[in-house]
């Protein structure tokens, strides 16, 4: 087992697919989602490497 940056590019559209269709869901591997403005205390959070914050998803504002 090796560790490192993932090849992303090489996967990202084969992922996408899965997620898409309903065989891959990653939903579970998310701890937290916060609106865009709190992106500088989701990192903190997690470069901190807080207990809980595994992976955080953000949420851009809407145009109202």
């Amino acid at each position: 087992m090796g560790t490192g940056q993932a090849p992303v590019k090489r996967y990202n559209q084969q992922l996408r697919d899965l997620v898409i269709s309903g065989r891959a869901t990653p939903s579970f591997l998310v701890s937290h989602e916060l609106p865009l403005e709190k992106a500088p205390e989701g990192y903190e959070r997690f470069d901190n490497r807080e207990a809980g914050w595994t992976k955080v998803l953000l949420h851009p504002s809407r145009a109202a």
